[in-house]
Order: structure tokens, then sequence, then C-alpha cells
């Protein structure tokens, strides 16, 4: 396991797979994703013209240029995004998510897309904060997603971004792990079956559910420690 390189590996297929000179369009979380993995450098030597934001509306008309944009599936970069297909600013649109994405939201985009620019939309799970190989974070903040609704189980917005966080990380691995929870924590009995409900609806890309033995994933409430 290499949190790490397995964002690496997905921000590489992003700038390398369109040839030519492009525009990359992040939103705020993918923004600070890359950042923590990639360099302006390197992201230069893919012919990487510019890095913005998709919700700064002040950018320029440049059609010669082709856009890649890598994306959270959330309904802030869904709209921002919209806009932008609306009154497309670039030649040719790449869209990359960073997590599953819905049947809905991509019949959304095709139904926005009347200039006909979106060339490819794909789905690479760099959903996480990669901050060493071996550890990373969801980026959930108090101001934004307090981790504690009443009676210390889960607030409804961190239980979710944990999910989808450890379900892009497990699809990155290319892991369907049997889950293993505190007995005594309500909210890591509350994550696993989250996560495993998840997988099975999802088995199509987590694969059969008998299909990997010998990954764990044990989960752990801090809350209990002595």
């Amino acid at each position: 396991m290499d949190a790490i390189k397995a964002v690496q590996h997905y921000i590489n297929r992003i700038v390398s797979d369109t040839s030519g000179m492009k525009v990359l369009l992040l939103d705020n979380e993918t923004t600070s994703i890359i950042s923590l993995v990639s360099t302006q450098s390197f992201l230069l030597s893919k012919e990487t013209y510019l890095v913005d934001r998709i919700d700064n509306r002040s950018r320029d008309e440049m059609r010669h240029l082709k856009c890649v944009c890598f994306l959270r599936p959330t309904d802030s970069s869904i709209q921002a995004l919209l806009d932008e297909l609306r009154s497309p600013k670039y030649g040719d649109y790449y869209i990359y998510f960073s997590n599953i994405l819905k049947k809905s939201m991509i019949e959304l985009l095709a139904e926005n897309d009347e200039s006909e620019v979106v060339r490819e939309i794909q789905e690479f799970y760099a959903d996480y904060y990669a901050t060493t190989p071996f550890l990373f974070h969801m980026g959930l903040t108090p101001s934004v997603h307090p981790l504690f609704a009443e009676g210390h189980s889960w607030n409804p917005g961190a239980l979710a971004r944990t999910v989808q966080g450890l379900s892009a990380l497990l699809l990155a691995l290319k892991r369907r792990p049997n889950i293993r929870y505190e007995r005594n924590s309500a909210m890591a009995l509350k994550l696993g079956q989250e996560l495993e409900y998840t997988m099975d609806h999802e088995s199509n890309l987590f694969g059969a559910k008998a299909g990997d033995k010998k990954t764990h994933l044990l989960i752990v409430d801090r809350k209990n420690d002595p």
C-alpha cells in the first residue's frame, strides 16, 4: 500500500493521456489533493499551460487549448462544470472525477453539453489527502464537516465523506477487504456497515464479495483509548 503513489498514478494519467498544450481545472478539494503529491514543474513538463479553479468565471477564453478537469463529484463542482459547459472557454474537455459518478450526473452533463465539447468522462479514484505513503485523511474540518452529531454519533456529512474517501482508496489499491470493527463502538459499526453497503452496491467496481481474503480493514474508535 502506498497512498501517495496511488494518487500520483492518477495525476500522471490525467495530464499525460491528453496530448498537447492544455489547461487543468480543479475544484477546492482536488486543488489540495494534487498539491500534496505533485509539483508545478511536473505539470508543466506534461504541457499543462495553466492551472485554475473551475469556479473562477473570470478566466480568459482560449478555444485553441484543450481543457482537463479533475473534480470531486459534489453538487457544487457539478454545477460549476455545467456552467462551464454552457459557455465553454476551451476547445475540448476531458473530465475526470475523483470518485464514483452517479448515472444521473452523467445524463445531466450530456444534456448541458450543447456545444459538444466533452470528449471523455472517467473516474480516477484519488478522493483522499495522502500525506505519507501510509497516512491519509479526508480533509474533514470542524467548520465544514463536524465529526459528531448528538450523542457521539456520526454527523451524516462526515460519515458520507469518510465512506467516499475510503472507497476511493480501496478502488485505487484494487482491494475489497474484510471489514473488522471495534465491538463496543456504534460509530465503528456504522462506518463498517456503510462501507460494506457501498462495496456491495458497486460490486462491478470492487469485485466479488469473497474476492480478497488477505486484506483486512480494521476500524477502531479512538474515543475508547485508555
